[in-house]
């Protein structure tokens, strides 16, 4: 008998779990429109301090690496739900504190406690939502939490130009003039203010939702994992769920080590799991979301139209997210993975082109928008899809914590050294070597990515774990 789910209920807590992409997005990017003003306010402006001011803008890494770090130790031993609920503590505090900082060294504080937020939500929100998702639709359920993730990015934006557009500095104007503007001396702030909202709320409804079951089940706790599932799909689904995980953990005891994730059972997934993390940053994507305003500006674009055009990336970015949760579950996730990687491929050859015959404007923006819109409905949420389903229930939490971490490490590495790349080897060598790097991919994913549309988390970890076998796609 085919299982009626109560949708609205997995929507409900999906969304509120996703909360924690909203504000990693937002976090992540609002600091790109408060740049110019933080800059002067603490006097990190001139080649002197070009190590502050990147230190300023990198700061929230360091964070974002430890709290994933943290993330599969607190998670395995405290559940998913206090995790997304300090996470949002963290979001909070950080926005109101970088808001009043008073000196440097406060905001970096600020930034980092934002930062560890990040690592938290972003290892822990994809993970919640697959465990409490029904496998048919789990694809489309975790992509939610991609797309938060880019209704964070286009809201920082957006608060980020209408800040300041409610008190404008001329282009022109002088670190002193800026200085002393309103948006020099309280707009910064306001922008990073503007989070508080959000992570209010997210920390209000995070104390709603329920615990998600596999983890009650790891802890023994049968009952309270069975009303959750029941509430889900029923009481015929939650005991066919119940067996299903009771059976993964049998002769598992005791908490997961390091030592154990990196044994021969399990040392090929996490090394699969690990590639997929470094890929979606090292397919060079988030270079144009961090570079934007360089890569504009070297296509001959002026202020205001720099400024239109992040917008307008920010849009086809939201928009390709939702074909993205339309598809991920009817074309399957291996699909979407090649696609991403032989696009992105193609398109970086073609903006590499630009580059190299000066061919400026509008096909620049094309290529940018077509390299975005390729990212955003296949490697940016799919990645997350896999990380939450590859791993046995066992070591899900400390195995994501492993993979994010090396997926932020990789995010450092892609940052800073786009601007020595560019230097060495001009925009075009650049993108071009970024289609080498998705050739690579496409060629991994081709071999070696298994398919996990519409399977239990259950029936992925015997195919992947327990068999030992190679899955290859669908024929």
């Amino acid at each position: 008998m085919k299982t009626t789910y109560n949708l609205k209920y997995i929507w409900m807590i999906s969304l509120v779990a996703a909360m924690g992409g909203l504000l990693f997005g937002y976090d992540w990017v609002v600091i790109g429109g408060a740049k110019p003003f933080y800059e002067v306010y603490f006097g990190l402006t001139g080649s002197d301090n070009a190590w502050l001011a990147g230190w300023a803008m990198s700061s929230a890494l360091a964070g974002c690496l430890g709290g994933a770090l943290l993330s599969g130790a607190v998670s395995d031993r405290f559940g998913r739900k206090k995790i997304l609920v300090g996470a949002a503590v963290l979001f909070t505090v950080s926005a109101i504190w970088t808001a009043l900082a008073g000196n440097f060294d406060s905001f970096i504080i600020a930034r980092i406690i934002g930062g560890i937020g990040i690592g938290l939500a972003s290892n822990v929100s994809p993970m919640y939502i697959a465990e409490i998702s029904p496998p048919e639709m789990r694809g489309k359920f975790v992509s939610i939490n991609q797309l938060t993730i880019v209704v964070g990015v286009l809201a920082a934006q957006l608060v980020n130009l209408g800040i300041y557009n409610a008190n404008p500095v001329a282009d022109d104007a002088t670190a002193e003039i800026i200085l002393n503007s309103w948006a020099g001396q309280y707009g910064w702030r306001w922008m990073f203010a503007a989070e508080a909202i959000p992570a209010g709320l997210f920390f209000l409804m995070a104390l709603l939702v329920p615990e998600s079951p596999r983890w009650l089940l790891t802890q023994s706790r049968m009952e309270r994992a069975r009303g959750v599932l029941a509430k889900i799909g029923g009481s015929s689904f939650a005991d066919a769920e119940v067996a299903g995980i009771h059976a993964s953990l049998a002769g598992e005891q005791g908490k997961p080590r390091i030592r154990e994730i990196l044994t021969p059972r399990f040392i090929r997934i996490l090394c699969l799991g690990v590639f997929i993390a470094v890929f979606q940053q090292w397919c060079g994507i988030n270079v144009i979301f961090n570079y934007a305003q360089e890569i504009f500006e070297a296509a001959g674009y002026d202020v205001s139209g720099m400024m239109f055009n992040i917008v307008i990336t920010g849009v086809v970015n939201l928009v390709f997210t939702f074909v993205a949760i339309k598809t991920v579950d009817r074309w399957g996730r291996r699909p979407l993975m090649l696609l991403g990687s032989g696009g992105l491929m193609v398109t970086y050859g073609i903006l590499g082109a630009c580059f190299y015959f000066e061919l400026k404007g509008i096909f620049v923006l094309v290529a940018v928008l077509v390299a975005i819109a390729c990212y955003a409905m296949t490697l940016a949420p799919i990645t997350w899809v896999l990380l939450s389903e590859i791993f046995p229930n066992r070591i899900r939490g400390a195995a994501m914590s492993l993979c994010v971490s090396a997926l932020w490490i990789a995010c450092f590495a892609l940052t800073v050294t786009f601007k020595p790349m560019n230097v060495a080897l001009g925009a075009s060598g650049t993108f071009w070597l970024y289609g080498l790097i998705c050739m690579v991919g496409f060629w991994v994913i081709h071999r070696w990515i298994p398919e996990t549309k519409g399977k239990s988390l259950e029936e992925i970890e015997r195919e992947l774990v327990d068999r030992n076998v190679e899955i290859h796609h669908d024929k």
